[in-house]
């Protein structure tokens, strides 16, 4: 009986693998990434010949720590206005803006107005921002969003040349602990190793999209017309939901990646990583069930198979095959392929992201904030 039930499990981690590789390897030819198109234009060449013009947007709540080294390369990217919304900060936040918008007339700073109910924080920050915009281009990121010289400009181009509605970016994430590479770019492998660019591309289903609110691009009309984050205001996956709201609507989304244009270190350590994906995974996965079998999934093709192995050989092949897709995805994200000796620990650093999405099932918190 357990020589059946490995058989079995084995065929699962074969088909579990084979599909994540396809994919990968469609990506690796097909997944579009930021390009450097040169310096910046200043905003008077822009004008002069009747370019849009761009207002670069962000939520900032208590960012103290990030905006001195993410608020100068926002500046340099040569938008028409920058604008920042602090968002009832208690951490001296609004007085670093401040400081910094007395020297830097692009610059502009909005003090948020409370929450109302039935929004999630972010959302209702961006829906500001968006109302307060001047241009004709809205581009949304994070607050610890570090933007090279040239990322704007390949987001205009992008926008450009696909017609896009929406263009939305996976900026490179930096991890400088070894819990974060264990657990962040498991984000990189979930995009890049389930969803085909061409497949994403195409108008139907409208499923098949993705969006990642660290960096979106939306042409106002388009903003406009598909609502907005007014339309997603309770969401706590507002980058994928209005990705698919585009797409279900007949708009045009674009992926891609940020490799060495966009990069950010999304959390300082393994803690808080795990409180930042525990707040979203329960509505990635879209119900406990599915959650539990992809993590299952997770665990016997990336961890057991490697003590499996010791008894049957054939587990060592799904092994080596997990720690070739981690090392594919990470080259195809730009990070340092190496990193694929962590994977068979990724399930487990998983775990408890799960059993604190578990806790807050009903809701969640994040930045001092409770959801229901």
């Amino acid at each position: 009986m357990l020589s059946v039930a490995s058989h079995v499990a084995w065929w699962f981690a074969a088909a579990f693998l084979t599909f994540g590789w396809l994919v990968a390897l469609i990506n690796a030819f097909t997944f579009p990434s930021l390009r450097r198109v040169g310096a910046a234009p200043s905003s008077g060449s822009r004008h002069a010949h009747g370019v849009a013009t761009v207002s670069l947007l962000i939520p900032a709540r208590d960012e103290i720590a990030t905006l001195p080294s993410t608020l100068p390369t926002w500046l340099a990217q040569g938008a028409d206005e920058v604008l920042v919304l602090d968002d009832g900060s208690s951490d001296g936040t609004g007085a670093l803006l401040a400081t910094a918008a007395a020297d830097e007339p692009r610059l502009r700073v909005l003090a948020g107005a409370p929450l109302p109910t039935g929004w999630s924080g972010k959302n209702w920050a961006c829906h500001q921002l968006a109302r307060a915009a001047r241009g004709d281009l809205l581009v949304f990121t994070d607050a610890d969003v570090t933007w090279e010289r040239g990322a704007l400009a390949a987001v205009r181009r992008g926008l450009a040349t696909t017609s896009a509605d929406l263009l939305t970016c996976w900026p490179r994430q930096r991890c400088e602990t070894w819990g974060e590479r264990m657990l962040v770019p498991l984000v990189d492998m979930l995009l890049l190793t389930t969803l085909p660019a061409p497949l994403a591309r195409l108008s139907r289903p409208a499923s098949a999209t993705g969006a990642n609110g660290q960096c979106m691009a939306w042409t106002r009309a388009a903003y406009e017309r598909f609502g907005g984050h007014a339309a997603l205001r309770a969401e706590v996956l507002e980058d994928v939901r209005a990705a698919q709201r585009v797409k279900r609507l007949g708009g045009r989304v674009v992926l891609t990646l940020g490799r060495d244009l966009i990069n950010t270190r999304m959390y300082d350590g393994y803690a808080a990583a795990v409180r930042g994906f525990a707040k979203n995974v329960l509505a990635a996965a879209g119900h406990p069930l599915v959650l539990a079998l992809v993590w299952s999934l997770n665990a016997l093709a990336y961890t057991l198979a490697w003590p499996l192995a010791v008894a049957d050989v054939r587990w060592l092949g799904i092994a080596l095959a997990g720690l070739g897709l981690r090392a594919l995805t990470n080259r195809i994200a730009g990070r340092p392929p190496v990193e694929a000796l962590l994977q068979p620990l990724g399930p487990l650093a998983l775990l408890p992201v799960i059993v604190q999405a578990m806790r807050w099932r009903g809701g969640y918190e994040w930045r001092g904030r409770r959801y229901a």
